[in-house]
């Protein structure tokens, strides 16, 4: 279960009941794909725009009843009409994409969560439409852990994103642990490194911990899935710690153990 580029979705888990596959592909499918258009390659920035304004206008199709032509587009009308998904949840994802490409940097780390509730919330949210699960509670918990997951990602990539150009961490959390970009370009292993990582790994912790409790409200199997996806995130971040911070060397993994000690975990929560 890595916590990375979509992969949260669960797509092919044993623990979803069959009925709701076609309509997670769907999903996933979309979301994979707009990303992909906005950080994928090298095309310019105003082709990866161009790209996910069509996007947009599936969605604008899909609102109106109509079928858009491509594949992709016509089995999510499909999946849309069927659960009567709500589509603001894929608009959200798509600005946040649209962002991608435009932004770099984040002054603070408000701006950041404001990223994150559009770019990773929205997956939280059309799962618990799939589910018949949506209430304001259900909606709070959820955000919090797709919010904590997006933040372990963005922990774990440092070193990919610095290539990229890109970096999360807000700004305002680099100078005051006294960490510069060029820190970052260089994988300068530092205590000040240390310690700002330090910070953010337990801000992320307390994030998951704060919207936990959904997988122990909801019945059945997405109570299970939502279980092992937390307990997923948490041992990323154990992994995190346990190379001390030092994600430039090695990008923290889970491995074939990690996934009998977050079942152990699951079970007990």
């Amino acid at each position: 279960m890595p916590v990375d580029h979509y992969e949260n979705f669960p797509v092919a888990s044993i623990l979803m009941p069959r009925r709701l596959v076609p309509a997670v592909e769907a999903i996933y499918a979309f979301a994979r794909g707009a990303d992909d258009v906005a950080d994928e390659g090298d095309a310019a920035p105003e082709e990866r725009l161009a790209g996910l304004a069509e996007y947009a206008a599936a969605l604008d199709a899909i609102v109106r009843g109509e079928t858009p032509a491509r594949p992709m587009f016509a089995r999510l009308a499909g999946v849309a009409r069927t659960f009567a998904l709500p589509l603001q949840p894929l608009r959200d994802l798509l600005s946040a994409f649209r962002q991608d490409v435009v932004t770099t940097r984040y002054p603070d780390y408000a701006s950041l969560l404001d990223y994150c509730r559009r770019s990773a919330d929205p997956v939280g949210h059309l799962m618990l439409a799939l589910y018949g699960a949506v209430d304001a509670r259900n909606l709070a918990d959820s955000h919090a852990i797709c919010t904590a997951l997006q933040l372990i990602n963005f922990w774990q990539d440092v070193a990919i994103d610095i290539r990229k150009g890109r970096i999360y961490l807000p700004q305002e959390d680099l100078a005051r642990f006294g960490v510069g970009e060029h820190d970052l370009l260089s994988g300068a292993d530092t205590p000040a490194w240390r310690a700002l990582m330090a910070f953010e790994v337990e801000r992320a912790r307390a994030l998951m911990h704060s919207g936990a409790p959904l997988a122990r409200r909801l019945p059945g199997r997405i109570g299970w899935e939502l279980r092992l996806i937390v307990q997923g995130g948490l041992r990323i971040l154990e992994r995190i710690e346990r190379a001390d911070y030092d994600v430039f060397r090695r990008r923290p993994e889970l491995g074939k153990g990690d996934y009998l000690v977050m079942a152990w975990r699951a079970l007990r929560m």
